[in-house]
């Protein structure tokens, strides 16, 4: 730790407009803790109201997508962690991105996921957020009706994009860039 060069990560952060980053365990408190920082931040920095709340939102959506997929394979905090950045995106814009370990068939399932919502215009976002809205909801599910990834693609301002590194134990890093 002490060859940490923290001037350099700190040049980094501020050259990529880096508001946020959070690397480790998450749990529930720690997502509100974060989130509630998140919007003092905006807030003090004068953010529009409506782009404050659609980063707050998709910082939400994706943490607790990744707290409770971790919960659902009974990963370790090490396995379960998460890796958060924050960034402003050009001069009215946020960059939201998270990445967290996943096994690799849910990795490429959820890659197909997001590359089948980034060929959809706004109007077919929302007709799809509209049809999952209407489809029952299993009983026994452990999450939500599957509108968080639908909601993430309709407050961005550009394709959802996402990314797969193949790591060992036939799990991949899975992380989803949102640009609101």
């Amino acid at each position: 730790m002490q060859d940490l060069d923290l001037l350099s990560i700190r040049e980094q952060f501020n050259k990529e407009q880096i508001l946020l980053c959070f690397n480790g365990p998450i749990t529930r408190s720690l997502i509100e803790e974060i989130g509630n920082a998140l919007k003092n931040y905006l807030q003090a920095n004068d953010a529009e109201p409506s782009a404050a709340m659609d980063v707050f939102g998709t910082y939400i959506e994706m943490t607790q997508n990744i707290r409770h997929y971790a919960t659902s394979k009974g990963y370790s905090e090490i396995e379960g962690a998460a890796t958060i950045v924050v960034a402003r995106h050009e001069s009215t814009h946020y960059a939201i991105l998270a990445g967290n370990i996943v096994e690799r068939e849910d990795a490429q399932l959820l890659s197909q996921r997001v590359e089948a919502l980034a060929g959809m215009n706004k109007a077919e976002l929302k007709a799809a957020y509209k049809q999952q809205l209407r489809m029952p909801r299993d009983q026994d599910a452990t999450t939500g009706a599957g509108l968080g990834l639908l909601d993430i693609a309709r407050k961005s301002s550009k394709p959802l994009n996402a990314n797969l590194v193949d790591t060992e134990n036939g799990k991949a890093l899975f992380s989803l860039l949102a640009i609101v």
